[in-house]
């Protein structure tokens, strides 16, 4: 029997982490990534394994350099961290076994600390490989031959994870995605046609999160809507769940644009307990979405992209959305327009990044071949990418003027009380004619989410030391209260959207202060990843 650790290094702190905010909501990290219960789930039952998130812990090396082995999961932007960790266990003279995103695109950056390397999906190679392991025989680099047949997958260790430390769970349900963004590393490392666990599957890890006490879970599929006919069944076996256990769980997630075009989808999300949609628009500008082959979001019989971003909203799922500039079609009014489109949408929480090119996708290729990637040691505010038609210094500066714009007070509540107030939003769940048939159930979510938002509200305002902010952020707990007393699970979710502009302010002083180079710019955003790479 062998003693394993699972290692997820920690994230800087970035624009999107929501570290600024943790504290006032009650914990230290939105979320775990999905991969370290599962990966959990797949050591051979005969061997311990225990799950260290350094987002949620600190590492004990002396506990590492007991083990028999110790395993590194980590993207691109855990790379000098992941680094570090490894210098430090090897030390200990255990063996190191490193997989994930970052050993799949950048192998390069920590084969010389790592004993045994995974690249790409590792759902059968992992497993395989402590085996082997253990009969005293292995290799140095595995990469699984086969895509992972979803339904074959164990029930995820989520027990094993420090749940009351994470605003958030992290359920998969899918992989892949039939879309062809030249940005976009999902469709080299999971393929263009998606795979799913089976209803079964999915229900064993929902009752798992209600478990673990757990109440809202991120489906982290980068496009859950990806096979529209499979998902459907799916949904609505969720809907059976939740109707049966009181609706326990509040569920969100990432998803095309081409959602709007299903009525009969949007309904079923909202009924299931999904109340917000992560799409990624990335650009108002149709000619750059053609340039990079985001061909779903330019449909002129769809609609206008604010016309299907408003259908989204009409179905009771809140929209975030995330926005690149930098592609060869933007120049400098790239950033101009931003701000207005995010307004007339009704978006107020858009993850906006400079175009990166990462390894392994037609983009890196493509600008690679024409001189167009910086080296590493140039690469500043998050991209990689020599811009075709504005110089590094404005796309810089862009970047700087555009998030300020974006995020300062009186901008982000505009859009939030568009949404909220203005147009009166409301999320299914809460009027669904199943709380008529329950109606001790409805009257215990109220109360609770009444005590939410007042437990909420009084931390915010007695955390929060800027005085003019503090006065924004009693101004808008008022506001809502008056214009939507009634409805408190209205209040609680616009009381955690006060919340996180409390770290969106924070990160904003950083970002125009002396310091340049900056956490809120050191992390690209790729539509590709935002759950696991933004959110995390």
């Amino acid at each position: 029997m062998a003693d394993i650790i699972i290692v997820n290094p920690r994230f800087d702190i970035s624009f999107w982490g929501m570290e600024r905010c943790m504290g006032t909501l009650g914990r230290r990290a939105n979320l775990p990534v999905s991969c370290l219960a599962l990966l959990a789930a797949l050591v051979p039952e005969e061997h311990d394994v225990a799950i260290i998130d350094e987002n949620v812990e600190e590492i004990d090396f002396d506990r590492l350099g007991r083990a028999d082995m110790v395993c590194l999961t980590g993207m691109c932007i855990q790379a000098e961290r992941m680094r570090e960790i490894l210098t430090e266990v090897r030390a200990r003279g255990v063996m190191t076994v490193v997989g994930g995103p970052m050993a799949t695109v950048e192998p390069e950056g920590i084969e010389d600390l790592a004993d045994v390397l995974f690249l790409g999906e590792a759902d059968f190679t992992f497993p395989q490989f402590v085996r082997e392991w253990s009969e005293g025989r292995h290799a140095s680099r595995y990469k699984q031959a086969e895509k992972t047949d979803m339904t074959t997958l164990p029930l995820p260790r989520v027990d094993l994870l420090k749940a009351d430390r994470y605003m958030f769970g992290s359920l998969q349900i899918s992989r892949g995605c039939p879309f062809t963004c030249e940005f976009c590393d999902i469709i080299v490392t999971f393929g263009r046609k998606p795979r799913l666990k089976t209803s079964a599957q999915v229900l064993a890890d929902l009752d798992s999160f209600r478990r673990s006490g757990l109440k809202i879970v991120f489906v982290v599929d980068d496009n859950l809507i990806g096979n529209k006919k499979a998902i459907k069944p799916i949904l609505r076996d969720i809907i059976t769940w939740q109707e049966a256990h009181g609706y326990p769980l509040t569920l969100f997630t990432e998803a095309s644009l081409d959602l709007a075009e299903d009525e009969e989808l949007m309904r079923l999300m909202g009924e299931a307990g999904f109340q917000s949609v992560f799409i990624g628009i990335e650009s108002p500008n149709e000619e750059a979405l053609k340039e990079t082959k985001k061909l779903q979001n330019v449909r002129p019989r769809a609609g206008t992209l604010i016309e299907r971003v408003h259908r989204i909203q009409s179905h009771g799922l809140d929209v975030w959305c995330g926005m690149i500039v930098g592609f060869d079609n933007d120049d400098v009014t790239a950033f101009h327009v931003l701000p207005g489109f995010l307004t007339e949408s009704r978006i107020a929480n858009a993850l906006i990044g400079l175009l990166y090119a990462i390894p392994t996708t037609p983009l890196y290729d493509r600008l690679k071949s024409a001189g167009r990637i910086d080296a590493p040691n140039a690469v500043t505010y998050g991209t990689n990418v020599v811009p075709a038609r504005m110089n590094q210094a404005e796309m810089r500066e862009g970047y700087r003027q555009v998030m300020w714009q974006v995020y300062e007070p009186e901008a982000y509540f505009e859009r939030i009380d568009k949404l909220f107030i203005e147009d009166r939003f409301r999320f299914v769940v809460h009027h669904l004619p199943y709380w008529q048939k329950n109606r001790w159930a409805w009257v215990k979510r109220l109360m609770a989410n009444y005590a939410k938002f007042a437990g909420l509200s009084a931390r915010l305002l007695s955390t929060v030391k800027d005085e003019t902010l503090r006065k924004v952020y009693r101004r808008q707990l008022a506001r809502i209260l008056f214009e939507r007393p009634g409805e408190p699970h209205i209040l609680f979710i616009y009381a955690i959207k006060v919340a996180m502009h409390h770290h969106y302010a924070a990160m904003l002083v950083e970002l125009h202060g002396d310091k340049l180079d900056v956490p809120a710019a050191a992390i690209p955003y790729t539509a590709s990843r935002p759950a696991e790479a933004l959110l995390s």
